[in-house]
């Protein structure tokens, strides 16, 4: 099935996500301690990973199935499904049975009102805030935030050091971002809530993506959303503002995954690649696939085979 066919399919699950209710999947930390056991969820009829629609993403849910198919799990990839408005609702209804995801962004995704900010603390947050069925596994070492930047010169010309800085020039800046970036926290929604600004203009481009680092590189956007581990913010010498109030939370890599697939061979697979996975190796993955236009399953296979995660 290719993107537009698979898209076209889900569209129906992406239009509302359903209320929200208390799961009891219990309080789960990298030590393994706590959490919810395997239940009555079972992968002996494989899983199937979903991944969102940028790169990182796509590693991870290929390094997923490495380390799942070493413990002899049978799995598909169903890479580059769309915003986090499609993968959910997708994951709920069975098209998918797990996500790579992120703390902070998967917790504003699903309680806009929480102020957790500290990975322990989120993790218990999120495991109040899944609907029903859903649970998240033992959070990663490696972790990728969400980041706001400019170029070296638009720092230099206004003096921008920090997002706070950004309200001095309240209906003169561009921002350029993936579409859904205009309704979050982590986004216009919380920019404007937390250090009251307000931009002239908002471009829909993609999610850290050619387009909206093209945009940043020509001008025609003044401040672009992009995320921690892009190797192309030190290569362009763009400056990433500070978040002294913080409005972007911790990012640890979580896996999200549906109750009726969490069984002890998932969990421990997933448990081990993130203790290993560091944020270090996660950006120099990205900059394999961005830089060096390697494929996303070539670069998550190697990667596992060189650290002892797959043969």
């Amino acid at each position: 099935m290719n993107r537009r066919t698979l898209l076209g399919a889900l569209a129906g699950t992406a239009v509302a996500v359903p209320a929200l209710s208390a799961c009891s999947s219990g309080i789960t930390s990298l030590d393994g301690q706590g959490g919810a056991s395997g239940g009555g969820g079972s992968s002996k009829g494989g899983v199937t990973i979903g991944t969102a629609n940028f790169t990182e993403n796509q590693v991870l849910g290929y390094l997923y199935a490495a380390v799942l198919e070493q413990a002899g799990v049978k799995v598909k990839v169903r890479p580059n499904l769309g915003t986090r408005e499609i993968v959910i609702p997708a994951l709920r209804g069975g098209d998918i049975d797990l996500l790579p995801e992120y703390q902070g962004a998967l917790l504003n995704y699903l309680d806009p009102k929480a102020t957790a900010a500290e990975e322990g603390a989120m993790q218990n947050a999120l495991t109040l805030a899944l609907p029903s069925g859903l649970q998240v596994l033992p959070y990663g070492t490696a972790e990728d935030s969400d980041a706001f930047a400019v170029t070296r010169e638009t720092a230099r010309k206004y003096g921008m050091t920090s997002l706070a800085d950004l309200k001095k020039q309240n209906g003169k800046l561009v921002l350029g971002a993936a579409p859904e970036v205009k309704k979050r926290q982590v986004g216009v929604v919380g920019l404007k809530d937390v250090y009251g600004v307000e931009f002239k203009e908002f471009k829909s481009l993609d999610s850290d993506g050619p387009l909206v680092k093209g945009a940043l590189k020509k001008g025609d956007v003044d401040v672009a959303n992009l995320f921690t581990t892009d190797t192309d913010i030190e290569a362009n010498d763009w400056v990433v503002l500070t978040d002294p109030q913080n409005l972007i939370p911790s990012q640890h890599i979580v896996p999200l995954i549906a109750d009726r697939k969490a069984d002890d061979t998932v969990r421990k697979a997933l448990a081990r690649l993130g203790n290993v996975l560091t944020t270090a190796q996660l950006t120099e993955l990205n900059r394999q696939v961005d830089k060096d236009k390697k494929d996303p399953e070539d670069v998550a296979n190697t990667y596992a085979k060189q650290h002892g995660l797959a043969t």
